[in-house]
């Protein structure tokens, strides 16, 4: 089994922006039913900046890391820029995972569109164009 970064064990050991944001101006929620890892992703926006990001994550230590680091990335950004964040950009960002974990990172890119796509439905009435989440 390969071994896990520094950086993706100091993210589940000391995960960052855990919880979740009751007023939240978009959530995205996906689940593996394979693996069992079930994220949950809140973003407050305004002026078309995230300003905060929070995650709930019921799963392993990489899944964990990955929506912790996810919400590091995204936070200050505005929503084009945080929407170019993709799955490999996280697993980057971690220092790399083992391959059989990488389909965390794939949730932690959908858990944040879902809540994007949610925001811009409420705001816009209009979801992401063309977005679907990765089947497992």
């Amino acid at each position: 089994m390969e071994p896990y970064s520094d950086k993706v064990m100091d993210h589940f050991m000391h995960p960052r922006n855990v919880g979740e944001i009751a007023d939240a101006d978009g959530h995205g929620k996906v689940g593996n039913p394979v693996c069992g890892d079930i994220m949950e992703l809140f973003i407050k926006v305004k002026d078309n900046i995230i300003t905060d990001a929070k995650f709930k994550t019921f799963g392993c230590g990489s899944a964990i890391a990955t929506s912790s680091i996810m919400t590091e990335m995204v936070i200050g950004k505005t929503i084009e820029d945080a929407l170019t964040i993709s799955n490999k950009a996280v697993v980057e960002a971690l220092g790399g995972l083992p391959k059989v974990k990488i389909h965390c990172s794939v949730l932690a890119e959908d858990a944040f569109k879902l809540a994007v796509d949610d925001y811009l439905k409420k705001t816009t009435g209009k979801g992401l164009p063309n977005f679907k989440p990765h089947e497992e």
